[in-house]
């Protein structure tokens, strides 16, 4: 795997994403906004609560370092922004009201996740190679299990998944698209790697155990220490998640030996296995 280059942006600050390509892309007759950069076969960042802010850039950037193409969607937020309390808040209310995301559904699908699907289709004929990957963050958390019903998609990586916030052992996925899923991870002997801090107050351990049950060993389950967590975050993380949370972004310890970081590694490893780099 290449050399992991350090990002030049701080996170302390609004980041501009000038070295992305923002793209306008339209699919099944909706467009988003996506950010696009890097070489290579494509893999699909989808962004946490409460947006594309500078510890996600920061992880694609580590993604397109690893030789990747890295399609990040604008699903909702302020692209760039430093996660701040009042502004987090409403993006959030936003986003549970919000027709593309069933964010008190279990076993329902959030209707973004047709249009992601969409996205690995012509990610992938844009790029090439053997298949897509994807990764989903708390609010987006399961949705790359779901884009596992595209046929381009060959690394899902699911990072504490948030949704449904009203069930901790519930699955925002349509029971007979988790049972299509299954049988493809078997079919074609795929996992499905998968993250969590232990105290994580927005994902427990009952949704892990849920998802072990419906996909088996091929769910591979992570669970870091809490102490693990990075205690220095923005303002949103500091006072709203409250909780050690965003195993590759805001709580990530960019240091060697700490457990994010290895995380980390180990995804673009993941991705590099899957996507024969």
């Amino acid at each position: 795997m290449p050399t992991i280059k350090t990002a030049s942006q701080s996170l302390n600050e609004d980041d501009p994403l000038d070295d992305f390509e923002r793209r306008q892309i339209t699919l099944n007759e909706i467009t988003k906004a996506v950010y696009v950069a890097g070489d290579g076969p494509a893999v699909i960042v989808m962004t946490e609560m409460p947006g594309i802010s500078p510890h996600v850039a920061r992880f694609s950037r580590w993604v397109r370092d690893a030789g990747f193409t890295v399609y990040m969607p604008s699903l909702f937020g302020r692209d760039g922004a430093v996660p701040g309390v009042d502004e987090g808040i409403a993006t959030f209310k936003r986003a549970c009201v919000s027709a593309e995301f069933r964010a008190f559904a279990t076993n329902q699908s959030s209707p973004v996740t047709q249009w992601l699907r969409t996205l690995a289709r012509f990610a992938h004929q844009e790029c090439g190679g053997p298949g897509v990957g994807a990764i989903g963050m708390c609010f987006t958390g399961n949705f790359a299990l779901s884009m596992m019903l595209e046929p381009s998609m060959l690394a899902p990586v699911v990072c504490q998944p948030s949704l449904p916030l009203d069930d901790p052992a519930g699955i925002n996925m349509a029971p007979e698209e988790l049972a299509s899923v299954r049988q493809r991870l078997e079919r074609e002997d795929l996992t499905v790697i998968a993250y969590r801090f232990e105290g994580d107050k927005h994902c427990k351990a009952q949704r892990f155990a849920a998802y072990t049950e419906a996909l088996g060993e091929r769910f591979v389950a992570r669970v870091l220490p809490d102490n693990a967590a990075n205690p220095n975050t923005p303002p949103f993380f500091d006072k709203v998640v409250a909780s050690p949370h965003s195993v590759v972004t805001a709580h990530l310890i960019d240091e060697a030996g700490q457990p994010t970081l290895a995380a980390r590694d180990e995804i673009l490893a993941f991705f590099t296995l899957r996507l024969g780099k």
